[in-house]
């Protein structure tokens, strides 16, 4: 059964006045799979909104002004396959969505939050989404990525994040298929480490690798990362090795400086003792 904006807004609870804190649907709706709230100006979703539908497989709220989703608001969504959020105006998803929105999303297989203005992940966010098989994040204003955020998707086939603002990533993050062109990356050696772990992993694949492009430092700017990958430890390690070397001879050479002015006192000493010994023969 497909649900449509024009036939939820005729069937809401409160009309006439707006659907805000009240039941999107009344009880008929209680069959419905597939409900396409798109471009319907909505601004948040209420605690009670989709209280009926006890069937949903499919529920679409993109192209909205989304900032806030109440918690419990899915939590009849039991049955809830794919979830669709993209082009609204969210900010972060914090460990509450874990706790809250997202608790009962035990067989949610795809989410995407692309298009919003998502700047920070907490730990926990997708902690109970252990079925989800895609997560779209690209285009958002993500800078960094905690080290376990999604450690529980086992599951995960596809993680998209291009388009982001990320200069750096955990070599935890998990996905069969990832995508992260279009973000600042930062080139350094620390993330050649990091995605040589990543290219070691046999089921991992960076689809989009040969398309990322370096931001920092100016010299390597929009140069692709796959061309100075193998390049950007070599300056590290003739750093650490100059450093090596200019200890190593600093150590040589106090020793050297130690042993003359040991000798040159040696010496001094002798010479004084032969003095006295001629003094007592005359």
């Amino acid at each position: 059964f497909h649900l449509t904006v024009k036939e939820v807004v005729q069937g809401c609870l409160c009309q006439p006045a707006p659907c805000h804190s009240c039941g999107w649907c009344h009880r008929d709706c209680a069959s419905t799979e597939h409900l396409d709230l798109s471009f319907s100006n909505l601004s948040s979703v209420p605690s009670k909104a989709l209280r009926f539908l006890w069937k949903l497989q499919v529920l679409l709220l993109n192209g909205n002004y989304i900032a806030e989703v109440a918690e419990r608001a899915f939590s009849s969504l039991e049955r809830l396959q794919k979830l669709d959020i993209h082009s609204n105006q969210i900010t972060v998803l914090g460990s509450s969505f874990s706790t809250g929105s997202f608790q009962h999303f035990e067989n949610l297989q795809k989410l995407s939050f692309q298009n919003n203005i998502i700047s920070s992940i907490e730990m926990g966010a997708f902690r109970s989404l252990t079925r989800l098989r895609q997560l779209h994040l690209q285009n958002n204003h993500l800078l960094s990525l905690h080290n376990g955020v999604f450690s529980m998707l086992q599951y995960l086939e596809v993680l998209n994040l291009g388009g982001n603002r990320i200069k750096t990533i955990a070599p935890g993050t998990p996905g069969t298929h990832i995508l992260l062109s279009n973000n600042p990356w930062f080139c350094d050696c620390d993330l050649q480490r990091v995605f040589a772990k990543l290219h070691s992993v046999r089921w991992l694949i960076l689809d989009d690798y040969d398309d990322m492009t370096c931001r920092e430092p100016q010299v390597l700017r929009h140069l692709p990362l796959a061309s100075v990958d193998t390049q950007l430890c070599i300056a590290e390690t003739v750093t650490v090795l100059v450093i090596t070397f200019t200890v190593f001879i600093t150590v040589v050479a106090a020793i050297v400086m130690a042993e003359r002015n040991r000798k040159k006192r040696t010496g001094k000493h002798w010479s004084e003792d032969s003095d006295i010994s001629y003094e007592s023969q005359d």
